[in-house]
Formats: structure tokens, sequence, C-alpha cells
């Protein structure tokens, strides 16, 4: 029996297990066995039954088990079901079913019966359409068999080539990898032209289509791309759907996904004709150019708009194109040009210039010519429009069209335009903007060879916008320069004078300075010239501007290697040897001031400015290059040895201030062994510096102290100086004092603390402190703490004693030891010994101090007079300290309750108002190291540390207002400056308790809120005149006290809103109710309402009065005349504030 008859007789009902034993066998690559080979070679007649047996076959399977039922069979794996038919035996049948008939297809000629075949198709047809998701082997292949169905172009392919395309399209979105499924969407796109676009039954097929937007894979995919431009030619009524729904992705578009899909839109329109074109164009195309010039500039897809329209204009130059841009502008371009709104006129002029020249070259030449002539004189026009927007787009248009258009432009319009630019535009005294885009659009003419000779006449007219106001306007004159150096069209000091460069250097920001370094680089550090040019063109420049020599070297790195920066500094040290050699005389030496120029001998003689400059410019480069000589040890071996050789010699030669400064600074640089005389002479130094020494006095040598890692010495002679200075120390040194051969030096405590508080100010000193470790600074620690005795010593003086040292140097011990304190604590791993220290010094300030701040008796009144404020500073300073440990997060529980504490103790002194504005930083530094928790139980919980803390703070800041208050009455000048005073603490507070929507923090704006109207209503109840009712209308109109805190409160917008909460709150509550009290609510809403803030806020504020308001109308008609003018007047203003 051959294959033919053994395969056709398998393929029946009887023998369903012969049948997939040769299934198996054409799946086995090993074996012989091709089902398409055997079916080939079947005549029609076999082909037929074939297709009929597989017909039965097919009808039984699917009758014992169909496919909805496959998945619970599966799921019921094997126990007692109704059918005796296991699931994956039909599944092999119906995969072995969809071979055959696969291969069927593929041998199918012209002419030959298919019914039966067609009848296997439509059962296979159902089970794909029922099959799950689990079974995707099966899917693809009943799926390959509807897709060559279809292109087979046989019976029903409708129906099946639906099929194949809606599987496929819902394949791309689930696969991870979906490009062979577009491509072969992409194989299957003719379906979509047999489907009806307004059926129902194609709705499913419709959202997925719209779907492939959202995918950027489609869109980067060429067979993805062609498919999403044949979906505009599928129905003329899809056009604005996909319009549609990529106008509402295209915020989340990114700058590559809206290249793609302007391409798409593109190719959509060339490819489209008749009503596909049209409806293209006008919904489309004119549509997001109607975008491009309505929407705002801050608007997400503003830019995205314009970069698919500007993907048009690029195109220009195809008839097809510049055609259809003329016809859809025509009707809205020169509309928006003349718009009353300045955003649309510069929109518009930005796509104009883009577009232009906006013409239909189907027209004759002279109405071409006339239809430009007519687009100049617009742009002309546009340059003096009067809002600066459209002026700075109509500037970037013109350069564009020069760049562009150069060559086909006549000379007089090209002219007259840059001349516009140049002497008009780059001079607009209005707008800074303006004068920017013309020097950044004129890079872009440079880029046109041709407009090189014209602009070498015109720019030096605008040498003087180098000193223009604006930054950013000099920033942009220097890229022109720049760009003009680049492309070589003019020399640049033809267009700005040397002089005026390196004074802007001298003086200028960093961005500028930069860019003018980048210019003038080569001019006065010329790298292939030899090393003498290089000192000689330095020296030209200190010569000219010693502070643009200092600037310019400051970027010498970012231009040349490490290498030619340590060249440069040895080349300087050879100048310097020859000048102490010659006695100054540098007439060797030639000077080089511009490039190309002729060399000319420089006298100095003994010009000690160029001496100091060229000291000054090793410092600058050895600075620069510091980090590289680390990295390369030989060279900086080398280097040290070859300064380290001469600078003892410079010392003594160079003994100028100007040259001494740079000369420490570069001893700095270098270790203490390579410049012995000076390392060994500069603790000497800062010992013999008189107390008052300014800075720059000591503070270099204190740098190259901590650099050359000589950190203790200072410690040991600060801490030696504050120790023999305290009055008992001193005794006992004098006591004990014997001859000594060592060199003496009286104790100078207010140097020392100078060179400590130094020492702290600075990271890269503080640093080299910090390492010294614990037992020096411990020690430091408590010599310091020693001068508290000295602090209670002044406390307790009378005013004739003045007793030494002097009060302020024990001030700044005391401050200095709370700082080393708190670095200390915060360099701690671990414990809290630093914090225990500042917190026996709050007790010592309680217990010593805050004595003093009490009320005094007639017989000390005068001794009070100096005790008093004196204890007031001493107590400020201490909280200052705590501020800044509770800023930088160190303070824990314990410690923010005994400063609490503390401050709670202070503002019941008698004098404790004058520490005000140091409490209210404290409270504010608390409050800010807790975070609003979302569980609102915890912070209800009374025993919670955090709501014991806060309301705490909450009690401390309710005192601050009472004693502010209490001193405006007894004190009202007095008084005014201390509220004033107050004022940076009191915002700071409010800023950070506006956060709180929960108590204890959240009564604090209650707090301010009732001082406020209690102050209001005193003053109305004062009136006795009807000329004295006047509404405030701003708070300097107001109270003192109420003029302060509202001041504060309407500084920020999210204060202000929690305050007018506040005020709503209490309204609603009615803890406000009589008319004083709500007219003092209604003139602070007027103040508020003035400022123009928290509108929503204020209309619920003023309508909560206003239903209060009402309950007095009655009572006020009967009552005295006061008293209704009052009446009137609130009325007045409630309507005011709520327009009525």
């Amino acid at each position: 029996m051959s294959k033919r008859d053994a395969f056709l007789e398998a393929a029946g009902e009887e023998s369903v297990e012969r049948f997939l034993q040769f299934i198996q066998l054409h799946k086995d690559k090993a074996e012989p066995f091709d089902v398409e080979e055997v079916v080939q070679e079947m005549s029609r007649d076999q082909r037929e039954a074939l297709w009929g047996r597989l017909d039965s076959l097919l009808q039984r399977f699917l009758q014992e088990l169909p496919p909805e039922r496959w998945e619970e069979g599966r799921e019921e794996g094997g126990g007692e079901v109704e059918s005796a038919v296991d699931p994956k035996h039909v599944m092999a049948v119906v995969d072995g079913v969809a071979l055959v008939a696969s291969a069927s297809l593929k041998v199918l000629q012209d002419g030959d019966t298919y019914r039966a075949l067609l009848k296997v198709a439509h059962k296979l047809h159902t089970v794909l359409a029922s099959l799950p998701i689990s079974e995707a082997p099966l899917q693809l292949h009943i799926h390959t068999f509807c897709e060559a169905w279809w292109k087979k172009g046989l019976k029903k392919r409708e129906q099946f080539g639906r099929t194949a395309f809606l599987i496929s399209l819902q394949k791309s979105f689930i696969l991870k990898k979906p490009v062979v499924e577009i491509q072969r969407l992409w194989s299957l796109h003719d379906v979509l032209l047999s489907l009806d676009y307004t059926s129902e039954d194609n709705k499913q097929i419709v959202d997925l289509l719209l779907q492939c937007f959202h995918r950027p894979i489609y869109m980067r995919n060429d067979d993805g791309k062609r498919f999403l431009v044949f979906l505009f030619s599928w129905n003329v009524n899809f056009i604005w759907v996909i319009h549609g729904t990529i106008k509402n992705q295209l915020e989340f578009y990114n700058k590559t996904v809206t290249t793609h899909i302007t391409e798409i839109y593109f190719r959509a329109w060339k490819k489209a004709s008749g009503d596909f074109l049209e409806q293209i164009e006008i919904l489309c195309i004119q549509d997001f150019m109607q975008c491009a010039i309505l929407l705002h500039r801050a608007s997400p897809v503003h830019g995205k708009v314009r970069q698919i329209v500007s993907y048009f204009h690029t195109r220009k130059g195809c008839n097809k194109v510049d055609v259809m841009l003329h016809n859809l502008y025509k009707p809205i371009l020169w509309k928006a040009l003349n718009a009353p709104n300045f955003e649309v006129r510069a929109n518009a002029t930005l796509l104009f210039t883009e577009a232009f020249p906006v013409h239909n070259p189907d027209r004759t030449h002279e109405h071409i010519d006339d239809t430009i002539q007519r687009q100049l004189d617009t742009i002309m026009a546009l340059l003096e429009d009067p809002h600066p927007a459209v002026r700075s787009n109509a500037t970037l248009g013109v350069c564009k069209i020069l760049a562009k258009c150069w060559e086909v432009l006549p000379p007089t319009i090209i002219t007259d335009f840059l001349k516009k630019l140049v002497n008009e535009m780059s001079a607009d005294a209005s707008s800074p903007d303006v004068r920017c885009s013309v020097f950044k659009c004129l890079t872009i003419v440079l880029d046109n060879g041709l407009s090189h000779p014209l602009l070498e006449k015109l720019l030096p007219t605008l040498k003087y916008s180098l000193h223009d106001s604006s930054e950013k306007v000099r920033t942009a004159f220097l890229d022109m320069l720049l760009k003009v150096k680049a492309v070589r069209a003019a020399k640049f000091w033809d267009v700005s004078n040397m002089d005026h460069l390196l004074a802007r250097l001298a003086i200028d920001s960093q961005s500028v300075s930069k860019r003018i370094v980048d210019l003038l680089f080569k001019s006065f550090f010329p790298v292939n010239e030899t090393e003498r040019e290089w000192c000689c063109r330095c020296v030209t420049l200190i010569q000219m501007n010693p502070m643009a020599a200092r600037r310019f070297y400051q970027h010498a790195y970012r231009h040349t290697a490490p290498t030619n920066i340590i060249k440069m500094m040895l080349a300087i040290r050879r100048v310097l040897n020859s000048c102490i050699q010659s006695d100054f005389d540098m007439t060797e030496i030639d000077d080089s001031i511009k490039e190309n120029s002729a060399a000319a001998p420089v006298v100095l003689g003994k010009d000690m400015a160029v001496v100091s400059g060229l000291l000054e410019v090793v410092v600058i480069l050895w600075r620069s290059v510091e980090k590289a000589l680390k990295l390369n040890k030989e060279a900086q071996k080398y280097t040290f040895a070859k300064f380290g050789n001469v600078m003892s010699k410079y010392f003594q030669t160079f003994e100028d201030e100007r040259c001494t400064v740079p000369l420490v600074q570069l001893a700095s640089f270098m270790p203490p062994a390579a410049v012995p005389t000076f390392s060994c002479s500069v603790l000497s130094r800062l010992k013999r510096l008189e107390p008052g020494a300014v800075p720059a006095q000591y503070s270099q040598l204190l740098d190259c102290m901590c650099s050359w890692g000589q950190t203790a010495d200072i410690l040991e002679l600060v801490t030696e100086w504050l120790t023999e200075a305290l009055p008992k120390q001193r005794e006992k040194a004098n006591a004990s004092r014997k001859v000594r051969i060592q060199e003496t030096v009286e104790a100078k405590p207010d140097l020392a603390l100078v060179y400590l508080e130094y020492l702290f100010s600075h990271t890269s000193t503080r640093q080299e402190v910090m390492r010294l470790g614990q037992k020096p600074l411990n020690q430091l620690l408590t010599v310091l703490g020693n001068w508290k005795s000295v602090l209670h010593t002044h406390l307790s003086s009378t005013a004739d004693d003045q007793p030494k040292p002097s009060l302020e140097t024990a001030l700044k011990a005391f401050l200095l030891q709370g700082r080393l304190g708190a670095h200390l604590q915060h360099d701690a791993s671990e414990g809290r010994d630093y914090l225990l220290s500042l917190q026996h010094t709050a007790a010592w300030v309680a217990e010593r101090v805050l004595p003093f701040l009490a009320n005094s008796t007639n017989n000390d009144e005068e001794d009070s007079e100096k005790s008093q404020p004196l204890a007031a500073q001493i107590t400020e300073s201490f909280l200052t300290v705590c501020r800044d440990v509770l800023l930088v997060g160190l303070g824990d529980e314990e410690f923010k309750g005994q400063i609490l504490h503390l401050c709670s103790l202070v503002l019941v002194s008698e004098a404790g108002f004058l520490c005000i504005p140091a409490v209210l930083p404290i409270l504010k530094e608390v409050a800010a190291s807790y975070v609003p928790d979302d569980n609102k139980q915890d912070q209800e919980n009374q025993e919670d540390p955090t709501t014991v803390i806060l309301g705490v703070v909450a009690n401390i800041f309710q005192k601050v207002i009472e004693l502010l208050a209490r001193r405006l009455r007894k004190e009202p000048e007095e008084g005014k400056q201390l509220c004033q005073s107050a004022v940076p603490g009191l915002t700071d507070f409010l800023q950070v308790a506006q956060t709180w929507d929960t108590a204890p923090l959240s009564g604090v704006f209650s707090t301010v809120f009732a001082v406020i109207i209690v102050e209001m209503r005193h003053l109305i109840q004062k009136i006795t005149h009807p000329e004295e009712v006047i509404t405030p209308e701003s708070v300097e109109d107001m109270p003192p006290l109420s003029s302060i805190l509202l001041s504060v409160i309407l500084k920020s917008s999210p204060v202000s809103r929690v305050f007018l909460t506040e005020v709503s709150s209490s309204l609603e509550s009615e803890a406000i109710s009589n008319l004083y009290e709500l007219t003092a609510v209604l003139h602070v809403l007027s103040v508020i309402k003035h400022t123009g803030q928290s509108k929503a806020g204020l209309k619920s504020a003023a309508t909560s009065v206003q239903q209060q308001l009402h309950k007095h109308a009655v009572t006020s008609s009967d009552s005295e005349d006061i008293q209704r003018i009052i009446f009137e007047s609130s009325v007045k203003t409630l309507n005011e504030i709520l327009d009525l």
C-alpha cells in the first residue's frame, strides 16, 4: 500500500491513532514522511475524499467535547467526567487536521473543488473563536491556516481574513516582542478594505486599531509605520477619530515618538487623494497649524505641535507641499499675525518665518514676486511689534530667512534687515529678551559664508553690548563673538576692544568670564608657542588688567592639559628668578599684546605689581592642577623641589605685602620640609600678632598650618592662651613663674578665640581640627566651659567695677563652647555626651544667669541696667547655639525638652521679653523636627511624646504673644521695636505651624486670631464719633500687634489660607458673636482682600460673618448712633468683600 493510500485510510474516525502517528512522523524531522508531499501526490478525487474524511473526524470529536469544555476537562485532570474523551487527545486531532488543511491549501489548484475543505475550514474557524488562551500552539496553526485561506483568495475569505487580522492585532498588544505579529498584520492589511467601518460588528477592531497609536513599537517598526499610514486610507470618517486619538496622546509622546508620528502624517498625506487628501489636510494638518498658533507656550503639547508643523515646513521645495502650505495657511495665518493677543502673534510669527515664503508656485513669476515682497514687508513690521515676544520671534525668523535665502534676496533687502537688527533691535531698551535674541540669532546668519563681508562692517557697532545691564545679553553677545572667531567672519577684537573684554572679565559673573576666556585663550596662552612667549603674554595681561589676569588663569585648566599648566608655572618661576638675579631688569622679556602682532620689549623696572601678579598666577595655576599633581607623584615631587629651592629667596626679596599673600598661599601647597625657613616661623608669627588683627593677617597662616598637618600646634596655643587668661589660672602662673629659655608670649585670649572661630567657620580647617581626636578637643571644651565663671563675674559686678578679662572675650568663649560641643556631637558615632554638656550649660544659664533677668530693686537699679541686657545677651547666645544644634538634627527628645523648659523659664522672667527673638527660632526648629502624621489617633494621644513636646511649643508661643502685647501696652515705642525684631522668627514659626492641621500646633492660629480680635475690638469700643469709624485697607492702618501679626501672615499664601480657615472655624463655633468682634473680623478680612490673597478662604470667612451679622440688624436700629454706624459700616465692608 502506498503512503497516499495509507494516509488516506488513516484519516478516518475508525483509525484516529494511525492518523496521529502519521502527524507525529511529519513533525519528526528525522523521518522522511511529509504531509505536504503526500497531499501533493494525491489525485483530485483522493484529496476530496481526504477532506471529507477529515471533516467527519473533526465533526465527531467536536461533538464529543466542544472547545468551550476543553479547559474544564483539563482542570478536572482525569477524574470522572461526563465524556470519556481526553481533551489533549481532541486537541491533538484538531491540530493534525489543521496541519493537513494548511498543506492542502498550498497544493490547491485552480478549478479544484474544495467544498469539503471549506467545511473543515469552518469547523477550525469555530474552534479558533472559542479556543482557550493556554493553547497558543494550536491557535497559531489555525491562525496560520486562516491567513493562508485569505491570501489564497478562496470562498468566504473575508470571514477567515477578518479572524486572522483580529487575532494578529490582539497578539501584537499582548506579546513582549510583537514584531512578527506586526509584520503579519501588515501582510493582512487589505482585510480592512473588506470590512464595514460603520458596522457594530467591527467596533472591537476599530477600538484596537486606535490603540495602535498608543504603542510606540508600531511607530518604531517599519511595517508598523506602514500599517498606521494605511489606516488613514481605510475610511474617510476614521481620519478624524485617529487624529483625535493622537492629539489626546500627544502630551505623553516623547520627542522621538513625535518624530515618528510626524512622518506618519506626512506619508499618509503624500499617498492620499480625493476626499482622503482633503480630510487629512483640513482635519489634521490645518488643525495642527491652528493649535501651534493658539496654544499657550507653556502648554505641555505646544512644543510637540510645533515639531509636527515644522516637519512639513522642512519639506518645502516640493511643489505639492508648497501649494498645500499656501492653501492651509491662507485662512488662518494672516489673521493671526494681526491678532490682539501677543502670544497668538508670536506663535504665528514663528510659523510664518519658518514657512517663508508662503506662496503658490503654480502662479506667475510676477505674482510670486509681489507676494514675497508683501511678506517681507510684513516681517519688517513684525520687528516693530509692541510686544517683545513677537519682536524676539521675528528676529529669529529674519535670521533664519537670511541664512537660508541670502543668495536669492536682493542686497537692499538684506542690508535693511541687518541694519534693523544691528542698529535698532540690539539696543532695544524695553526688553533684554529682544537684545539677547539678536545676538543669539546672528550666529545663524554667520553660518552662511556669504554674510561675512557685510557683517564685518556692521558688527563693530555692537561693541558696547558687552557691557549690557543684562547678563544673558552679555552671554549671548560673547557667544556671537565666539562664532565670529570660529567661522573667521571678522577679527573679534575689531568687534569688541581687548581692553573692554578684559574689563568685563575682571568683574563679571562665572558664565560671562568663562566665555571671555574661551575667546582670549589662544591670545594669552598660545600653547603652540614657546614657554617664553607664554610668560610674555602673561606679563602683558597682568599689566593690562591684573584682576582679569587672575580670572583668566582660573579658567585656563579647562583649555589645556595639566602638563602645560605646570610648564607655565615653572616658566614663571624662571622669570621671577631672573628678576632676583638682575635686580628686576626684565627688558629681555618680549610681549605680544594680540595674536600675530609684532614683539615689543617691556621694561618693568622694580614693578612689584607685575611680580605680585605673577605670583598670584602661579598660586591660581597650582590650585587648578592640585588634584592632577597628587595623582602624579614624580611631577609633584619635582614641582615641590623646584619651588622649594627659591621660596626663601622670594620671601627675602619680595617683601611687599602684595607679594607676601601669594607667597604664603604658595607655601601652603608644599610640605613644610620644602619651605623650612618659612614653616618654622609661622607659629611665631601667629603668636606675635596683636589682638584686633584683621583676617588677612592670620587667615593664610592658619591655612598653612592646617595644610601641613600642624593643626594640633594651633589648638595647643589656643588652649594655653585661654587657660592662662582665666583669673585663677593667671594668678597660679604668676606665682610659679620661673626663668625660661624659651620665648614667652603674654596670653592673648581675644586672638585665640579669633583663631578658633576662623578654624570652625571654614570647612577645610574645621575638618583638620575634628581629625585631632577627642583628647585635645575635650580639653579645649573644658577650658572654654571654664570661661562661664568670667561671665558670672561680669553679671555680679557693679557698674563701676570692670573685671578682666573683658566681657566680649568671655561671651565669645561661651558661644564657641556651644559650637564646639555641637561639632563634637555631630562627629560622635554613638552616645550623647556632648548633648549632655549642652544640657549642663542650659542648667547653668537657668541657675546663674536668669536670676539677673528678674525685676530689680531701687537700690541696685543702676547695676540692673547693666546686668539685665548682659543676661539677655548670654541667654540669646546660648539659644542661638541650641537653634543650630536642632537645625542640623542633633537634638533628641530629652534635649528638646530641656531647651523648651529653659525657654519657659526665660519668658517668665521679668526681662524675658528681651529674648523673644531668640526663643522663636527654637520653637520653629523643634516643630520642624516632627512631620505631621496621617495617623491622627497617635497625635490625639495626650501621652505621645510628640504631642507633649508640641503642646509645650504651643504654650510657649502663646506666652510670647502675651509678652509682646504686654510690652506694647507698657512701653509702646520699645514694644514696636521688639515686635519688629520678632518678625523673622514669627514668619518661620507660622510657616511650620501651617503644615499641621491637628492639635496642638493647629491651636497656634487660634492664639494669633484671638489676639488680633481682642486688640481690634478694644480699639473699636473706644470709638466716640462717627468720623472715627474707618475700615482699614492695609496692615499699617491696624493697631501695632495686629499689624505685625497680620503682615507676617500675609507674607505666605499657605499661612493666609490656614489663618482664614481658623477665622471661619471660630465664627461657625459662635465663639465670636457680638457686633464689635464681628466688625473686628471684617476689618481683618478687608485688609486681606486688598492684598488679593486666598479669595476662596476669604469668601468663606465673609459668608460666616454674614450669617452672624444679621442677628444684630434689629437691635442696632434701636441703639445709639455709634453702634448703628458701626453696623452699617460693617455691612458695607461685608458687601465689598463679597462683591455684592
